[in-house]
């Protein structure tokens, strides 16, 4: 008798101001299902959540193009390619891994904006005003309050659910993320550029929430439109009534499900990891 073919891998990959931690319940939840999941912290984030808040000085100045390459490396170490699903900023990332050709499939979950998304809605300026509002942050890390993780991620979570949320998840980011994807549009060679006329992509699902204050639907639906420009399989899914915090507002299962069913159908056979 064959033996059942095994399932790809799958790389999670969080976004700012949380840990992997915030992947808890989307790790097991697919695991249960036969795969082989990983959920690898950002290059030097040492530690657990309640670590890194006494001592977040090692994250000052940590930028898109390091992250990338550190998860570059992971996805390039598996035995075959992953299916690569990213959150936030960690949407971004997925979407640079893909522009390198990396991954069977990916998802991004509300993604981060990369050159070229216009987009910028007064919420999402709220949010970042949180750090862009001061240009020493740059190099720096910044905490959220309970008030603006609250509406940052978790607008439709009552104040009690949102303050658990915040405990048990939330660590100081680093500015500098924030800075290059927010004046990406004005260099020429942004560390969030990406290449939206590649048809050799890897299938990308991108996936938006309509009460996202931190990046709106809106932002989602043209990143999904621009990487559509190619031929590349590229599809968009939008949430109802979902807030920023996709891996752990209430019904996160159905996300996760979601995004899991679609990526099975499109990860394909096994692609060569480029060298």
């Amino acid at each position: 008798m064959n033996a059942l073919p095994t399932p790809p891998p799958i790389v999670l990959i969080h976004g700012l101001w949380l840990t992997p931690r915030s992947w808890e319940g989307w790790k097991q939840r697919f695991e249960s299902r036969g795969h082989e999941v990983l959920a690898p912290a950002w290059p030097r984030m040492n530690g657990e959540v309640e670590d890194i808040r006494r001592d977040p000085s090692a994250l000052n100045g940590l930028g898109v193009a390091e992250i990338v390459d550190h998860y570059d490396a992971i996805v390039r170490g598996l035995a075959a390619p992953p299916i690569i699903i990213g959150y936030s900023f960690g949407g971004l990332v997925t979407e640079l891994l893909l522009d390198r050709g990396l991954g069977a499939c990916g998802v991004a979950l509300s993604p981060a904006p990369v050159k070229g998304v216009l987009r910028l809605p007064l919420s999402e300026l709220r949010v970042s005003f949180a750090v862009l509002g001061n240009p020493a942050n740059r190099n720096k890390t910044v905490e959220l309050t309970p008030k603006q993780f609250h509406y940052a991620f978790t607008n439709t979570m009552n104040e009690n659910d949102s303050d658990d949320a915040y405990s048990r998840y939330e660590i100081p980011g680093p500015g500098r993320p924030l800075f290059e994807a927010a004046f990406a549009n004005f260099s020429r060679h942004a560390a969030t550029k990406a290449n939206f006329h590649d048809d050799g992509r890897p299938p990308l699902l991108v996936i938006g929430n309509s009460e996202d204050h931190t990046v709106p639907a809106s932002v989602s639906r043209e990143a999904a439109k621009r990487f559509g420009k190619s031929k590349a399989t590229v599809d968009y899914k939008e949430f109802s009534g979902r807030p920023h915090f996709t891996a752990g507002a209430p019904g996160w299962e159905d996300v996760a499900d979601h995004a899991l069913d679609w990526a099975m159908k499109h990860a394909g056979a096994p692609q060569a990891v480029p060298a």
